[in-house]
């Protein structure tokens, strides 16, 4: 929780904005392309980056927390106490 005058940082996926955009553009038409020459993480950046979001990756820690927590819950259903 955040105090008066703090803001909460807002994270999502940087992955789940470029493809947001990428299904814009395809529902126009377009048909994007990301790092035709290898790694699209550079380029998809940079868009990021053209909407004024500042990618942080990090951000996915809590989806991973989430994961992990998770999968716990499903070995100890599967395998109990081993």
């Amino acid at each position: 929780m955040t105090g008066a005058g703090e803001e909460s940082a807002e994270t999502c996926n940087p992955w789940t904005i470029v493809n947001l955009v990428f299904h814009h553009l395809a529902d126009r038409g377009l048909h994007p392309v990301l790092g035709e020459a290898g790694d699209p993480g550079p380029p998809a950046t940079e868009l990021l980056r053209a909407f004024g979001i500042e990618p942080v990756f990090e951000g996915n820690e809590r989806a991973l927390r989430d994961d992990d927590g998770r999968l716990a819950e499903l070995r100890q259903a599967v395998l109990g106490d081993r």
